[in-house]
């Protein structure tokens, strides 16, 4: 019989009843709670839901932080025999939050007391919605709603006069019953829901754990939305299966706060393993740098030197150490000691590596990691495929790579026609296995498209290697397309340049048939400010000179990529931007411009400065100190 998840906790329980399995900080430390503490409140909370009138089927959404609550609410959830409706505490109640109440056809609501607001601004208008319950206490209850702690005891009450109750419904759930409807970020159009199947996930962490073990010692901070399934199969259900422990980050009063908690928590989780995404790996990357040039230039100089040498000793991380590159390994082993060792400990000091989900992870960043010793490794995968197909692992690995295939799975790289392609050919990345979506929920249409004969069609272009290593180089839907109909990617030119340059720190391309490739970039201001400051000191920023001062400083950075430059042949010329547009406000979350996962939506920004993208095909466009560039950079 293959499991449910509700299945796995229980063998969890079985196996590991005392082992602490989730991690909360919500006073002066973090505390532990067991697999059988988590399975007793699954069980009151799913109890409760039943009490109010929950029935198998039903579509019960779930608002709030990464806590405790959240993990335990769809447990509970799952538990009732109903569908968990995970929703992005990023979402905005005016539309996003709207549209995937009403599509879901959502009834019951858990929110916490942090996202309440958004709730109880569209309640009103959302008939269909019949109990919200709030995970915090609060001094007063509108309509409709009661407090997590009402319905706990209200669990607990049915279950002595129902005790098997919760049993009976569990036992009625079959593994390919609905687990949840992840909503896609909508990056063209409204966004569909997956519907993604218990077997889905059960499924998934079978595979995943084909890639790598994870010890019952093993603890994660999961820094990553929990509404995502990526933080489902590689967080916490991997680690459940496991008889791990899982974290979740301190909630702030604000975002920011929650942000700056990250750090500390994971200095006081000691995680072994994390969940990443290039914008995070980015970030600790600078803080690193930016603490290693406060402590001053001898200590810069033995860290860029250890880099250096760490680098050329590890190579692709597969190859490492081979040949003369044996003979630096005392060495290394002391700069370790003396330098990455200070690093590691930021992170806790037990942290093994990295997984990257997401974006792709840029090269440097992956030998930037591996240099100091926390390996953060690619992985790929897509919520259609309940997320992981492929991953690097300890075990094995290639920087670069986005890994070894999960098993059991069947991939393909096929040609526009739908035929295989052999090793090294790019083609469309096409997979068939357990963890393939049940469809879009509501949308057959989009599912016919998607999934066809079982064959789950990505849309990412990609390639394998020779020693079983698949490639991911971009999605076909952003290939942009020259005047002579040469396709190319451009999410390798945009990480380098953002990546390479100080200067840059959003970059978008842009080609459909044009005569050349254009850039929608935005600058890093307070960069560009302190350039023109060293350069010309007289200089006001505001004054017309030192604008012009900085804009071709951004053209420069660009030129680097040319012949002569810094990166020559890293990418053909041809690709390369001729005509630059200046953005004056970064590409972000609450402006709908960036996902969840931090991914730049093409798309939405294309659509946004339409105007600008087509003044860069006009005369004079090609000087990047052009009057819209000049108003833009203020």
């Amino acid at each position: 019989m293959k499991p449910t998840i509700i299945d796995l906790l229980n063998q969890s329980v079985e196996k590991y009843a005392n082992n602490p399995f989730l991690w909360e900080k919500t006073g002066a430390e973090f505390k532990a709670t067991t697999y059988s503490e988590v399975k007793h409140q699954t069980h009151l909370l799913a109890a409760g839901l039943i009490e109010l009138g929950v029935e198998v089927g039903d579509k019960v959404a779930l608002l709030s932080e990464g806590r405790n609550a959240w993990i335990i609410g769809e447990l509970g959830i799952l538990h009732a025999g109903a569908i968990n409706v995970p929703l992005s505490i990023k979402l905005e109640e005016s539309n996003d939050l709207i549209f995937r109440l009403i599509h879901s056809e959502t009834q019951y609501v858990l929110v916490s007391s942090g996202q309440l607001k958004k709730i109880r601004l569209i309640v009103g208008a959302l008939s269909q919605i019949k109990k919200v319950i709030v995970f915090d206490d609060q001094l007063e209850y509108e309509d409709k709603e009661i407090s997590l702690t009402e319905l706990i005891a209200t669990g607990k009450k049915h279950l002595l006069s129902h005790p098997t109750i919760v049993e009976e419904r569990a036992k009625s759930i079959q593994p390919d019953d609905v687990a949840n409807i992840s909503y896609t970020s909508g990056t063209t159009a409204d966004p569909k829901g997956i519907l993604l199947s218990h077997r889905n996930y059960t499924a998934n962490v079978e595979q995943a754990l084909t890639l790598m073990t994870i010890p019952t010692t093993y603890r994660t901070l999961l820094i990553l939305p929990l509404d995502h399934c990526f933080a489902h199969v590689a967080g916490f259900y991997s680690f459940m299966a496991s008889g791990a422990s899982v974290g979740t980050v301190q909630s702030g009063k604000t975002g920011m706060e929650t942000l700056k908690n990250i750090p500390l928590n994971i200095k006081e989780l000691k995680p072994n393993l994390l969940l990443s995404v290039p914008a995070l790996a980015k970030s600790f990357k600078k803080n690193i740098e930016s603490s290693i040039r406060s402590q001053g230039a001898v200590v810069n100089w033995l860290f860029n030197t250890a880099l250096k040498m760490s680098y050329s000793y590890n190579k692709e991380g597969f190859n490492r150490g081979q040949g003369l590159q044996m003979l630096k390994k005392p060495l290394l082993a002391l700069f370790d000691k003396i330098i990455f060792s200070k690093i590691r400990e930021g992170f806790g000091g037990e942290l093994d590596f990295f997984i990257g989900g997401g974006a792709l992870l840029d090269i440097d960043l992956q030998r930037f990691y591996y240099a100091i010793g926390i390996p953060m490794f690619q992985g790929y995968g897509l919520s259609e495929a309940t997320p992981i197909i492929s991953s690097n692992g300890l075990a094995n690995h290639k920087l670069g790579s986005s890994g070894y295939l999960v098993k059991p799975m069947e991939l393909m790289i096929c040609n526009s026609d739908g035929k295989a392609l052999p090793n090294y050919e790019k083609g469309e990345i096409v997979i068939k296995g357990e963890n393939v979506m049940l469809g879009y929920y509501k949308n057959e249409k989009a599912t016919s498209e998607t999934v066809v004969d079982g064959w789950l069609h990505t849309g990412d272009m990609g390639y394998m290697d020779n020693d079983g290593f698949l490639y991911v180089v971009g999605r076909f839907k952003s290939l942009l397309i020259s005047s002579d109909g040469e396709k190319y990617s451009p999410e390798g030119i945009e990480e380098s340049l953002s990546d390479n340059s100080h200067f840059i720190d959003q970059v978008v391309l842009y080609n459909n048939q044009n005569p050349y490739t254009t850039a929608l970039i935005v600058p890093n201001k307070e960069a560009l400010k302190r350039y023109v400051h060293r350069k010309k000191p007289h200089l006001g920023w505001e004054t017309r000179e030192a604008k012009q001062l900085a804009l071709n400083k951004l053209q420069r950075e660009i030129n680097e990529y040319r012949k002569g430059g810094k990166y020559e042949g890293m990418f053909p010329e041809r690709w390369l931007p001729a005509a630059v547009a200046i953005i004056g406000e970064p590409f972000t979350e609450q402006n709908g411009l960036v996902n969840s996962t931090m991914k730049i939506m093409r798309a939405k920004v294309e659509e946004r400065y339409t105007n600008r993208i087509e003044n860069l095909y006009s005369g004079g466009a090609k000087n990047i100190d052009n009057e819209e560039n000049i108003q833009a950079i203020n």
